[in-house]
């Protein structure tokens, strides 16, 4: 065998950067299907978020706007103020029903002025399309302005909730022949109103400030109570949560002996983390309900169930950013006569307080977004209240805003399911505004070294 021949044999056998082989292939292969797995993955996370941000924005804006109807109301001084005296409590003594007539009279000569002439349509089916908070509203008018009484003042009352759904698209002509809570005749009506400028629909500023509402005025129902109530418990978990948390994290990190007590600690920690958010109910439920005998359906119950959820969550993540400081800059600190507890709180804690910040603002944003615990210690309850200023509110009764989300959908007007998706909008840019604030705040106080 020449030298040559061995040459062939070689180069047949021999690999070249410029030749793929069959390995090199299959490697090459398997490399793109995971990024398209990857890429596939991906893409149906996204999806399926759009998906349910276009529901629930497709829902929840309309809960935003509101139809009004515009009309004059004679405020009779003899229905209202039948003495003449225009004192406070004999104007008081005339109820919300002694109204109603008001509205019903300055409705028909509404109706009439318009030509709304409707085959079919009765005086009641006029008088339904008024929402009934409408009696209420003027009441509190008529209590606050007592000199208006006698004379003819424009008002703009809340459209009833099924003529609010007709201009939004909830409601059409065909459900409207099938549904006993309105009728083809007041849709027609109202279409007529709404030609000559005595109805209208626009921003609704009163959803994020009214009360809650009845079943039977879904129109009037907002959010104020439920934001002030998340606001109220936000303040007591993070006047809570955040010193304890930080200073248990401190301890149990810095000064604390490895032994099995704190190993027992730290265990508990990890385990009450992973603990269902319902369990908290059922402990606060036992706690401070039946035994403390603190009032139900209240902020402070409600931010101390929520303060025990979150602890373990600002304790895991405080000791992780303590842990991210170097050991040298302790060693640094020490080396030059700085005692343990200097070391702690002018070198290791302003190094860590971007995670410190970071976790707690996370954990304050899971509690924002629990329920359950929540309707175990009563804060499902219909309120109707406003609470008062802390620290005599902590102690009223209020709600939250996951929980009348959770309200709102038990009920069975459709207009309830419509208020639901705008509280959940709420929820969440509260949601994302503290996010942004925990990536504002790391990026602000972070240091490098």
């Amino acid at each position: 065998m020449t030298d040559v021949t061995v040459a062939e044999k070689t180069s047949k056998h021999a690999s070249s950067l410029h030749q793929t082989d069959v390995r090199t292939k299959r490697r090459n292969a398997s490399e793109a299907r995971f990024r398209f797995y990857g890429l596939t993955a991906i893409a149906v996370g996204v999806f399926a978020l759009i998906v349910l941000m276009a529901s629930i924005l497709s829902n929840g804006i309309p809960a935003f706007f509101q139809t009004y109807v515009i009309m004059n109301v004679d405020l009779k001084a003899d229905v209202l103020d039948p003495k003449g005296n225009r004192d406070p409590d004999d104007i008081a003594k005339v109820m919300t029903f002694g109204y109603t007539p008001l509205i019903n009279e300055a409705t028909k000569t509404l109706v009439a002025e318009i030509g709304g002439e409707v085959p079919g349509l009765t005086d009641k089916m006029v008088n339904n399309m008024i929402s009934r908070e409408a009696a209420g509203q003027l009441r509190r008018f008529v209590l606050a302005h007592p000199d208006e009484i006698g004379k003819t003042v424009k008002f703009e009352f809340l459209a009833n909730g099924r003529i609010d759904g007709y201009f939004k698209g909830r409601v059409t002509r065909e459900s409207a022949a099938l549904d006993s809570n309105v009728s083809v005749e007041q849709l027609d009506i109202a279409d007529a109103l709404k030609r000559d400028g005595h109805l209208e629909t626009r921003f609704n500023f009163a959803f994020l400030t009214n009360p809650d509402a009845s079943d039977q005025r879904p129109e009037a129902a907002g959010i104020g109570v439920a934001i002030l109530g998340s606001a109220y418990m936000m303040l007591i978990v993070l006047g809570l949560a955040l010193p304890i948390g930080v200073a248990a994290s401190i301890y149990l990190e810095e000064f604390a002996k490895t032994n099995w007590l704190t190993d027992i600690i730290e265990v508990n920690i990890s385990n009450l983390a992973a603990v269902p958010s319902i369990v908290f109910g059922i402990l606060g439920l036992a706690i401070f309900i039946n035994f403390m005998h603190l009032p139900q359906s209240a902020p402070i119950v409600g931010g101390l169930v929520l303060t025990l959820m979150t602890l373990p969550t600002i304790i895991i993540s405080t000791r992780a950013a303590l842990k991210s400081v170097p050991n040298s800059i302790r060693d640094a600190a020490l080396g030059i006569g700085a005692s343990k507890m200097q070391t702690v709180f002018h070198h290791v804690l302003p190094l860590a307080m971007p995670g410190i910040l970071t976790g707690t603002i996370i954990g304050l944003a899971q509690a924002l977004g629990e329920t359950a615990p929540l309707l175990l210690i009563g804060m499902v309850a219909f309120v109707k209240d406003f609470p008062a200023a802390p620290p005599e509110g902590f102690f009223d009764p209020a709600t939250a805003l996951p929980v009348q989300v959770y309200n709102f959908t038990q009920r069975s007007d459709p207009a309830f399911y419509e208020r639901a998706s705008g509280a959940i909008i709420v929820l969440l840019i509260f949601l994302l505004i503290m996010n942004a604030l925990a990536i504002v705040l790391r990026r602000r106080f972070e240091r490098r070294w």
